[in-house]
């Protein structure tokens, strides 16, 4: 799916030339007369397209381009003589940390010579695909070596009329939420949250998350304090195949002594779960201290002029009778989050596969049905790890019997799941397997997943209001009504995109607003979050995005790719981010990845959001006391 990776932001004018004390070219400032002066141009922007978007970009020589995706708007907005561009050239310097009180101006660097209408249109070339793109400048020599953004002065009959900074929102793909395909039951084949790259893919069979409390001092998990829990998670027939753990300790004591203990406290929870079972347990663990849990709990005591303090300021004053006051939130604060991924335990598992095959054949000819699931499923085992090729599957024989079904499903399931390749194939032989078994629910399911992904790939013609009855129609089979509900916000999406590529921008709005009114009816990942965020920023609608992913943010095991979207997001709100309770976001933000919370105040184009946000004192605060090092 597109991804889409700024966010523009206006702030207009209203000085003149004597207050910035910089030489401006021909610029004029229209002052009062600003309404009457700047009439066309404010209203070519208030009637811009939301998807229209534009940007200031470098390349490798310096050259410095303004960009944008509709070449109809662009001459809409630069239509007579004087109307123009310039830069105005901002150095990151100005936001030095040891600078105390900043000098607040509206045009914050170095204006460069304004390019107008005439030489616009010459330049204006194609660029990539849907974009357009005419060259405005050239960085000087001076700035070599230095950090620097670029913001944008509009120019209507040489007044200035509009003034934007451009702040860039990390990029993240977006996709249908993950359907999963029907086997034994339903099997995901998820992508893992990954900025970095398209991502990798596990296919996962069971996941379980829960909590440990920790007491006060107490680092060392024996296999008899893990028994009760191991017995409660009902794992009789799964092995542990990876353990993450986040473990957070209360916030009173020092950091160092704090994170070694939390991470002999993971430690040993890993140790005495692995007495349980041979194979190896993979492990991740993530140790910090409980900011969040700790600002949100002292909003109700008489210690909630803490949250307007410094860490180290609040560590200094949680001592003595403070800390024991405070010990019933404290000890809430001391514990590990948990995530079990599983895999079913496997007692063919040292057999060959052609070994396992003639077993198979040998169940299936006695018709000793459930020993042949079992061995099916150790041959999957096998194929999830590439010890075997999946031309396997093929030479199962199988008698084309509606008793045999599952059998049958199973094997083109997992087909597709290891390799979207056979997507077509795939759904082919389940439409025949249809006709074997027109009442078999798992089979109608996958044969919708399926369709999903041919409509998206535009593969073949897809009649739509046929694909909504079938999926409608699920739910006579046995499928969740979750299930069905989360069909078709990806039935939407699809709708979107194409309605998006036809410029029928009313309907493209409706199918937004389905998908909007709709998610809180299914159960959603992380990845899912983090998609539908990404999608709702694709088409504009950021204040939904926001929304959707609010109370996700107050989450202390918010996945960390998640809390930063919603920082990119919203850091560019100077209301939310006064706010003490969005401290507490950044400060987790913080604890999960520091180095990754500074970047956010990098340059623009070079992996930060913009360093101009540091204009915004509250920012200004917590980048200092947290990055300047």
């Amino acid at each position: 799916m597109k991804q889409k990776t700024l966010l523009l932001f206006v702030c207009i004018l209203f000085c003149s030339p004597i207050c910035l004390g910089q030489y401006l070219y021909d610029i004029k400032f229209p002052g009062l007369e600003r309404d009457q002066l700047c009439q066309r141009c404010t209203r070519t922007f208030s009637q811009k397209p939301k998807e229209v978007g534009f940007s200031i970009q470098r390349d490798g020589s310096n050259n410095l381009f303004f960009e944008v995706n509709s070449k109809q708007w662009f001459y809409q907005l630069f239509k007579n003589p004087g109307d123009g561009i310039a830069i105005d050239i901002v150095l990151k310097d100005r936001y030095d940390c040891s600078i105390g009180v900043m000098e607040k101006r509206q045009i914050k660097g170095e204006i460069i010579r304004p390019v107008y209408s005439k030489e616009l249109h010459e330049g204006l070339s194609a660029f990539e695909e849907d974009k357009f793109r005419v060259q405005i400048g050239k960085l000087s020599k001076n700035y070599k070596g230095k950090e620097v953004e670029f913001n944008i002065l509009f120019l209507n009959d040489k007044y200035l009329c509009q003034y934007y900074r451009i702040f860039d929102l990390k990029s993240y793909q977006w996709d249908l939420l993950d359907m999963g395909m029907y086997l034994d039951s339903l099997t995901y084949n998820t992508k893992v949250i990954d900025s970095q790259d398209n991502g990798s893919y596990t296919l996962k069979y069971k996941t379980l998350k829960f909590k440990i409390p920790f007491e006060h001092n107490k680092s060392e998990y024996s296999q008899e304090d893990i028994k009760p829990l191991y017995d409660s998670l009902n794992l009789t027939d799964f092995n542990i195949k990876k353990i993450n753990i986040r473990a957070y300790a209360s916030v009173e004591g020092s950091l160092e002594r704090n994170i070694e203990l939390q991470n002999q406290r993971a430690k040993s929870i890993v140790t005495a779960l692995q007495t349980f079972q041979k194979p190896t347990i993979i492990t991740e663990v993530f140790t910090s201290e409980n900011w969040v849990e700790f600002l949100n709990d002292i909003s109700t005591t008489p210690y909630h002029h803490f949250k307007n303090l410094s860490k180290s300021e609040i560590k200094n004053n949680l001592r003595g009778t403070t800390v024991a006051e405070l010990e019933p939130s404290l000890k809430n604060h001391r514990k590990a989050v948990i995530t079990l991924d599983l895999e079913k335990k496997d007692r063919y598992k040292e057999m060959s596969a052609n070994a396992l095959l003639g077993l198979f054949n040998q169940s299936i000819g006695d018709e000793r049905i459930a020993e042949a699931v079992e061995i099916q499923n150790s041959i999957f085992e096998k194929l999830k790890g590439k010890q075997e090729d999946p031309i396997i599957l093929e030479k199962m024989d199988i008698p084309e019997q509606r008793k045999y079904s599952q059998f049958f499903n199973k094997n083109w399931a997992i087909r597709y799941l290891l390799d979207e390749a056979y997507l077509l194939i795939a759904y082919n032989e389940l439409k025949y397997l249809e006709k074997l078994a027109p009442e078999d629910g798992k089979v109608k399911y996958n044969l919708a997943a399926l369709k999903f992904k041919i409509w998206k790939h535009n593969i073949k013609p897809i009649d739509e209001e046929e694909f909504k009855k079938e999926i409608d129609a699920l739910a006579k089979y046995g499928i969740p009504q979750p299930l069905i509900n989360r069909m078709f916000v990806n039935f939407n999406i699809i709708k979107s995109e194409i309605f998006m590529s036809n410029g029928d921008y009313i309907n493209k709005d409706k199918s937004v607003a389905y998908i909007h009114a709709n998610y809180k009816n299914i159960p959603l990942t992380d990845l899912d979050y983090l998609s539908l965020a990404q999608y709702l920023s694709f088409y504009s609608n950021y204040g939904k995005a926001i929304e959707l992913l609010k109370d996700k943010a107050k989450s202390i095991d918010i996945d960390e790719d998640l809390l930063f979207y919603y920082l990119n997001l919203t850091l560019v709100d100077e209301q939310l981010t006064k706010s003490s309770d969005y401290r507490t976001i950044m400060l987790n933000a913080i604890n999960m990845n520091q180095e990754r919370f500074c970047q956010l105040f990098d340059p623009f184009g070079e992996g930060g959001v913009a360093f101009q946000l540091l204009d915004n004192e509250y920012l200004r605060e917590t980048y200092c006391e947290n990055c300047n090092k």
